[in-house]
């Protein structure tokens, strides 16, 4: 695999991303007593300028006010007195967070900013980066949930006595969690020098943990980062994780040898509060500040061991003597320089030795060298790895020797590159005497949610998806066969796959359902269309009739002018932690309304993820930043991006949804609009040119531009039922066209794969 960025090693992994980061001496012992009149004479902090000029950007400032960014340039253009940059470039100028507050307290803009908001503007603006910000900020937060006295003694002196005393203290807490110093450990304690510039950030996330916890803290603080940053990290969404960790089976020995962000670890580890003395986790990463980063949030989130390795696993190996009782690994794809020169007699090729571009095949053979005997490993594969010729004697020896357990192909958005349906292999190590398993599991999870292709970014049908998968493996792990179950799982005898090709795609083996399903339901569908097509018929409106002399003279209003007056009020979407369609600050679980959603006319596809990146746990473990508005019956929705004209106003089956990404909500007054009203008017062609404006590659509606003539409730409703009538005959011809598609396509299939007779 090929990712924009560095490249990756691991879920997450820049590979050797600033090879100096996280390294350091250990500083000398700092006494706690002693006059702070003597801190200025000391050279190593004399030197460094506390900072408290965090800096923000445009973006930032937006967020903080809670307006576009377009409101942000409009305020820099026409008020003299506006912050002067500090930082950043010409086309993207930085500001001081103190001078930004300032100024838009006194124009009434804000009232107070909101501790979190604060806390991520001092960790992204902080002079080091905002990956060194979150290493101290996760030892500090470490010293906060397992010696909170600790914490309170040491900041309660100035900024300059608290660095001073915080490497001892912070040492005492990473010792009993990560071993002792050493090269090998990932979390080194920071030295006093470094720690001054982060004194203001600490404090203000030791706030933040009194509120939320020091575990939901840092993991706001960590999604955010890696919102911040989405072309520097390939992650392991959520959904995937769970579904590794389940597949891996109970386990108190997991190693994750490219963690990356640790999201593998943190799905097969321990909730808190459990009993959690002989669990273990353990990680490695070619990048030594993710190394950190995952310990330091699996140190958070769990009493578990945590040991994590900062070097380049297959090169040099901080594990080699583990006997794990499961690893869970989504290794780089693609990777031509694994180390194949090298590591030509490597023990760990018991399958064989793997061809250069062959990586995921090292990685895997690498899986089975850490596991105990009758140990579990579960990788996510690109499927290429199932079907190259290059690779095939090594699956032929993982297959006879009973290596192999099951090839699960997943929906195609599930995880990056999410064009591609991703493979996951469930590998089980053999012992000595244990008889090589006859059958292989292949299961087509695309087809999981009862029979009907899934996406996997479609976050609604993954819990089906995810249980629909787990089932048949558990029935295939209990009886050590499955029987077909057509377009989604069989188990196949090892001796049908062994081959000359060694095919592994689990769709070569089972082709897809029928899209209707078999004669029965295309004959549901056909009757249904029927139906449907009778109905538009009912609908079809009437013959269009002159509309009066002075309807093109009729005074004119603007959504603008209308929500100055109360007449209605203005709420946008936003994009939320997957990067994609779902709000920010819904709470996981509520239904997204997207873009697509509008312009189709269908149900809410989505739901809000948890706020962390998609692999990140469990929902109540992150609060939602700001509660977004839901959608309430009788409100009018419209996409802003793309051209598209749409307009609906939402009834029962929407109602309660987060508007996502591009989508602004109009909620009108019923004393004052009737929504049909103001939703057939916002259609108009005409209407929606005035108010658009175009890039070079794209087009975006200003919403507030948008006009509606000066008509009397009455009025209004009389224009209301015709607009409603309108879309009920709209809605009837796009279900019908759904229908009549689903039945073409699946008399297609019938036809073809002896479903359907041709009489």
């Amino acid at each position: 695999m090929t990712t924009s960025g560095p490249t990756r090693q691991g879920n997450g992994t820049p590979r050797a991303r600033h090879a100096t980061e996280g390294r350091g001496e250990k500083p000398d012992t700092i006494e706690a007593t002693g006059p702070d009149t003597t801190e200025a004479t000391r050279p190593d902090l004399a030197e460094v300028t506390p900072p408290d000029v965090t800096e923000v950007t445009a973006a930032g400032i937006a967020r903080l006010a809670g307006v576009g960014r377009a409101a942000v340039s409009n305020w820099r253009r026409r008020h003299a007195d506006f912050p002067r940059p500090v930082g950043g470039t010409d086309t993207s100028p930085s500001f001081a967070l103190a001078e930004v507050e300032q100024w838009l307290r006194g124009q009434g803009k804000l009232s107070e900013v909101p501790l979190r908001e604060r806390v991520w503007q001092q960790l992204a603006g902080h002079p080091a980066g905002p990956g060194t910000a979150l290493l101290h900020t996760g030892c500090a937060l470490l010293l906060v949930r397992d010696r909170h006295p600790d914490w309170l003694e040491v900041s309660a002196v100035s900024d300059e006595r608290m660095a001073r005393l915080l490497p001892d203290v912070i040492e005492d807490v990473l010792t009993p969690r990560f071993g002792p110093p050493s090269a090998a450990r990932a979390v080194r304690t920071p030295a006093a020098p470094e720690l001054l510039p982060s004194a203001p950030l600490l404090r203000s996330a030791a706030r933040l943990a009194a509120e939320l916890g020091a575990h939901t803290a840092y993991e706001f603080l960590l999604g955010r980062h890696l919102d911040a940053n989405p072309r520097q990290y390939t992650l392991t969404p959520q959904g995937p994780a769970d579904l590794m960790a389940a597949l891996a089976g109970p386990a108190r020995t997991v190693l994750d040898p490219a963690c990356g962000t640790g999201a593998l670890l943190r799905a097969a580890a321990p909730r808190p509060g459990r009993d959690t003395a002989d669990h273990r986790l353990y990680g490695q990463d070619s990048a030594p500040d993710l190394a950190a980063l995952t310990a330091l949030r699996l140190a958070l989130g769990s009493d578990a061991t945590v040991r994590t390795a900062a070097a380049d696993t297959l090169r040099a190996d901080a594990h080699a003597d583990l006997a794990a009782d499961a690893v869970l690994c989504h290794p780089p794809f693609n990777d031509r320089n694994w180390g194949h020169d090298e590591l030509a007699y490597d023990p760990r090729w018991e399958y064989g030795f793997p061809a250069r571009t062959e990586s995921e095949l090292a990685w895997a053979q690498h899986a089975l060298a850490r596991l105990r005997d009758g140990g579990t490993a579960v990788l996510l594969m690109p499927p290429a790895a199932a079907s190259r010729r290059s690779g095939r004697r090594i699956r032929a020896d993982l297959l006879r020797r009973g290596a192999l357990r099951a090839v699960i192909a997943l929906p195609a958005g599930a995880a990056p590159p999410y064009n591609l349906p991703l493979h996951v292999w469930v590998l089980r190590r053999p012992g000595p005497d244990a008889p090589s398993a006859p059958e292989v599991l292949l299961v087509e999870a695309v087809q999981a949610a009862d029979g009907k292709h899934t996406d996997g970014r479609d976050r609604q049908a993954w819990p089906p998806v995810q249980d629909a998968v787990l089932d048949a493996f558990r029935r295939f792990e209990r009886d050590g066969a499955l029987a077909e179950e057509p377009g989604f799982a069989l188990s196949v005898p090892v001796l049908a796959l062994l081959d000359d090709e060694v095919d592994l795609a689990p769709a070569r083996r089972l082709p897809p359902r029928a899209a209707g399903g078999g004669a029965e339901e295309l004959r549901d569908v056909r009757a249904r269309l029927a139906d449907t097509l009778c109905l538009a018929a009912e609908l079809t409106p009437p013959g269009a009739e002159p509309g009066p002399p002075d309807a093109a003279r009729r005074p004119l209003t603007t959504v603008g002018e209308l929500a100055r007056a109360g007449a209605l009020s203005i709420h946008t979407g936003h994009t939320g932690h997957t990067g994609h369609t779902a709000a920010a600050g819904a709470a996981a679980g509520v239904p997204v309304l997207t873009e697509q959603d509008v312009l189709a006319g269908t149900a809410p596809t989505a739901t809000a993820p948890p706020l962390q990146d998609q692999p990140s746990g469990s929902a109540e473990d992150v609060p939602a930043p700001d509660a977004p508005v839901r959608t309430e019956p009788g409100d009018v929705v419209l996409p802003v991006l793309g051209g598209g004209i749409a307009a609906r106003v939402v009834d029962e089956t929407t109602a309660g949804a987060a508007p996502g990404r591009g989508l602004v909500l109009l909620r009108p007054d019923p004393a004052a609009l009737d929504c049909w009203f103001l939703a057939g008017f916002l259609r108009g062609t005409a209407n929606h040119r005035q108010a658009s404006s175009y890039a070079s590659t794209s087009a975006r509606l200003d919403v507030r531009r948008l006009q509606l003539p000066r008509l009397t409730l009455e009025q209004q409703r009389r224009y209301g039922e015709r607009f409603r009538d309108l879309a009920a005959f709209e809605d009837a011809l796009r279900l019908a066209g759904r229908l009549g598609e689903q039945l073409v396509r699946g008399m297609y299939d019938g036809l073809t794969d002896g479903s359907v007779a041709p009489e």
